[in-house]
């Protein structure tokens, strides 16, 4: 690391920000890890969650509960649902090398007796708090980024 009047300069590979991923492996990379954040509106404004989820053919699952935010906005929506964005990413803190996905779909709520059972099997919600209800994010529009060091391939 150098140093100039504003402080340190990162040395090392360059990043590159605008490898941009196809929507399937976009999915895969989101696949890949389990917690990823959900931003919806709340009284106007955006709101943001963090929150583990689930690929189920094609859709992102999530669990929730009764009293949340976003459970109260899915049931009072009409059929299409509220729309919403999915952000999940793995970047390593040190190199700021990795990838973020970005999904925007529409949510509903999960009222289908057995589509619920499966939902909960499917994701193991990570706060000590019931969650006794799902949600499930049809994805509309699939954005991905690579930020890879100089000279690398576009391959995660």
């Amino acid at each position: 690391m150098i140093h100039d009047d504003s402080g340190p300069v990162r040395t090392g590979p360059r990043r590159h920000i605008h490898i941009e991923l196809d929507s399937a492996e976009a999915l895969r990379l989101l696949g890949s890890v389990s917690l990823g954040r959900i931003v919806f509106t709340r009284h106007a404004l955006p709101t943001v969650r963090p929150v583990n989820h689930a690929l189920d053919d094609g859709d992102i699952v999530i669990r929730t509960h009764e009293g949340a935010a976003l459970t109260s906005q899915t049931q009072s929506a009409e059929s299409l649902g509220v729309v919403v964005a999915y952000e999940a990413d793995a970047i390593d803190p040190r190199t700021h090398l990795g990838w973020s996905v970005v999904v925007t779909g529409y949510a509903r709520l999960v009222t289908d007796p057995d589509d619920l059972a499966h939902c909960r099997a499917l994701v193991r919600p990570w706060v000590e708090q019931t969650m006794d209800q799902a949600i499930r994010i049809r994805p509309d529009l699939i954005t991905g980024i690579l930020l890879t060091a100089a000279g690398r391939s576009g391959k995660v």
